[in-house]
């Protein structure tokens, strides 16, 4: 196991070559995995807002398919990973729920790209954060997290998503670092092909 991610007290020191950083969010619906994500691929020990579910949020909190959960993420998580020794990316997970959503036009200033992670037994949970992203004209990939079997295919959940060819659609499982940094590197490889192609429209 890699000893950034088994060591809670972990430090990575960031290169001195480091010279390029992106802002990366993470969004989906509530319980997707987004907190997990950024736990398990950070190289420093991740900045947690999670806290203890309560009768507050019975009725608010629409908690189908993921009823055993019990904390909640009520501002963003943050982590840092270096893909090289040049590029680093920050990584900011937003919170899933309903009556929080009006902190990611915040969390999505500045922000270069975002990575939309789908629960494949709440397909529609996703629509929201697509909406939003879409708005602020915010590049972005789709990762289905894998929860046992997947019940859809790939092309199930493209066509559920109305989503176009060109935004990749990817399988992974946020709880392996190895997965989840797989989802950043497309994510920066989308980002790059979008740059090369503005470029050659110019």
């Amino acid at each position: 196991m890699d000893s950034r991610t088994s060591d809670p007290n972990a430090r990575t020191r960031l290169a001195s070559t480091a010279d390029n950083g992106l802002k990366i969010v993470i969004v989906g619906g509530f319980g997707v995995g987004k907190t997990t994500m950024v736990r398990s691929v950070s190289e420093i020990r991740p900045l947690n807002t999670e806290e203890t579910m309560t009768q507050a949020g019975v009725g608010v909190d629409e908690t189908t398919g993921v009823e055993a959960k019990s904390t909640t993420t009520v501002a963003f998580d943050f982590g840092r990973i270096s893909l090289n020794e040049q590029m680093v990316l920050y990584l900011f997970g937003a919170p899933g729920q309903e009556r929080f959503w009006f902190l990611w036009d915040r969390l999505f200033s500045g922000t270069l790209g975002a990575v939309v992670l789908v629960d494949p037994r709440r397909i529609a949970d996703s629509w929201y954060a697509i909406d939003r992203l879409e708005h602020h004209g915010t590049p972005f990939i789709v990762a289905r997290n894998n929860f046992g079997d997947p019940v859809h295919s790939l092309d199930q959940i493209r066509d559920a998503l109305t989503l176009p060819e060109d935004v990749p659609l990817i399988d992974c499982d946020v709880r392996e670092r190895e997965s989840s940094k797989n989802v950043l590197i497309a994510l920066v490889d989308h980002l790059y092909a979008l740059s090369h192609a503005r470029e050659k429209n110019q």
